[in-house]
């Protein structure tokens, strides 16, 4: 009996052991990546301590703000104006602005503040600075390239051509004024080319709403847009496509037409054609023109004929 339990206990021994040694074995696979991981963390804590101890590495906006000092802030705003930081030097520039308004040195500020605005890309905002500017400093040296850069955030906010054209248009008006203002100016060749930009995408506007009365098959309404397109652009390198559109336009009405109104509506047809030949003789679109001309003077005969035929 006694040997029995002598053997049980050594059995329970020897599982125990191999238990134990399993555990082991296990917590030695995975302590490589705890010591692992545990180093990382070092490694990022150190770096975030490093650099926080770094001397100047991110001047705290706040504190510059707080700062008693306005012409420690103006260096600060001159230096991240420099270094392109326009959010910091915007946020500096306008807290010092009322210490230095009576200022020689507030034109050069109210300038600079009025462009970090422009730089990121807040145009509607920089536009009403730049006014602002010329009202204030309607003298100053800078007076023209301010002028300049108030018509310019207007052609900065004009959308592409699906859009509302608002800002386009006073783009043209106002670098028309600028021109007008400033004859003598080196930017008027660049002025001259925003407008003829900007009076392509007021053309493309127009054309493609045209284009889409047609589409649509508002034949009559297609022929009066492209008419008015015609006539809003008449030097377009489009000019004799617009004018085609037009013929095709009436053509297509006239052909939809009730029998009675149809000779009527085709000689309007041939009529936009004979102005298509006396106004663009050597376009390459004659020949598309000159085929519906005929197709219109064929439809006039042949309903004619046919009013003819039919009893009142």
């Amino acid at each position: 009996m006694v040997s029995f339990n002598f053997y049980v206990s050594f059995a329970l021994y020897q599982l125990t052991l191999q238990a134990l040694r399993a555990e082991l074995q296990i917590m030695m696979r995975y302590s490589w990546i705890l010591l692992l991981a545990l180093f990382m963390v070092s490694c990022h804590s150190g770096k975030k301590a490093a650099s926080a101890k770094k001397p100047g590495k991110n001047k705290s906006i706040t504190k510059i703000l707080k700062s008693p000092d306005p012409e420690y802030k103006l260096r600060m705003a001159e230096q991240f104006f420099v270094k392109k930081k326009y959010t910091k030097a915007q946020q500096v520039y306008e807290d010092i602005m009322p210490y230095y308004k009576t200022t020689m040195t507030f034109e050069d500020i109210y300038y600079k503040y009025a462009y970090c605005a422009y730089y990121l890309e807040d145009y509607l905002n920089a536009q009403n600075l730049f006014k602002t500017f010329l009202e204030i400093f309607p003298n100053s040296k800078k007076a023209e390239e301010v002028d300049y850069m108030k018509a310019y955030c207007f052609y900065m906010q004009s959308p592409k051509p699906e859009l509302d054209q608002t800002s386009t248009i006073r783009a043209v008006g106002m670098m028309q004024i600028f021109i007008n203002s400033h004859p003598g100016s080196s930017r008027i060749k660049e002025a001259n080319q925003i407008i003829d930009i900007c009076r392509e995408k007021l053309e493309t506007k127009d054309r493609k709403s045209a284009q889409l009365y047609f589409d649509m098959g508002q034949y009559r309404a297609a022929g009066v847009a492209f008419a008015q397109v015609l006539d809003a652009y008449p030097e377009s390198a489009r000019a004799d496509e617009y004018q085609l559109m037009i013929i095709r336009s009436y053509f297509r009405y006239a052909e939809l037409s009730v029998e009675e109104k149809k000779p009527e509506r085709f000689e309007q047809v041939i009529t936009e054609c004979n102005v298509f030949t006396d106004r663009f003789p050597e376009s390459k679109l004659k020949k598309d023109v000159d085929d519906l001309m005929n197709q219109s003077q064929k439809n006039i005969k042949s309903s004619t004929n046919e009013q003819i035929k039919t009893p009142a």
